[in-house]
């Protein structure tokens, strides 16, 4: 089993993350960010990631802490999870529409860590979340889990749907590069011989 438990206790925020890269997609959130714990939620089923986070942060101030840190701890959980990455299908990528917006997202389990992301959001709030937090929880994961992504959201307008497309092909890109490929079975994909 592809699994992971992982805590991050720093003086902003406590994090534990728990997943099983096989599992059903089930997810379970606590961390005082409802809107953030809706697109964890995107990963999980997408990803048919089980995820469970909790995190006692310092919301009282804002959101910032919270949301890359939780970036930070998903991509520690996944690299333990992922293991020496052999056999694994190393790349994925996806497209998925909302309505009136179409992101995409390609993902590189490469060893180094690379975000390009490019979401005009139309707004700078949705309800109460800062979308310019969404940033800081990919370059957070991607620092941590040492992986290239670039993320595009193609058109838009709705802030909302932007951004569940965005979370909803990452979870999908995520699938697709963790899967094991049989024909890759006990090899690393990479002519170098390491990622």
């Amino acid at each position: 089993m592809r699994t992971a438990s992982v805590n991050r206790d720093t003086l902003e925020t406590k994090i534990k993350v728990s997943l099983n890269l096989d599992g059903k997609g089930t997810g379970k959130f606590d961390t005082g960010v409802p809107f953030l714990e809706h697109m964890m939620d995107q990963i999980a089923r997408h990803g048919m990631i089980d995820l469970d986070i909790t995190c006692d942060g310092d919301t009282h101030i804002d959101d910032h802490h919270t949301v890359e840190d939780i970036g930070i701890t998903i991509g520690k959980a996944i690299t333990e999870a992922v293991g020496d990455k052999k056999g694994m299908t190393r790349y994925g990528h996806a497209y998925v529409p909302l309505d009136e917006a179409l992101s995409r997202v390609v993902i590189d389990f490469s060893g180094r860590p690379g975000l390009t992301m490019n979401v005009p959001f139309t707004q700078k709030r949705i309800g109460d979340f800062d979308t310019e937090l969404f940033y800081e929880f990919f370059q957070g994961f991607v620092n941590h889990a040492l992986v290239t992504v670039h993320i595009d959201c193609i058109r838009g307008f709705n802030a909302h749907h932007q951004i569940e497309t965005v979370f909803k092909a990452f979870g999908r890109a995520l699938r697709m590069a963790l899967t094991p490929d049989p024909r890759m079975e006990g090899a690393m994909p990479s002519t170098k011989g390491v990622l």
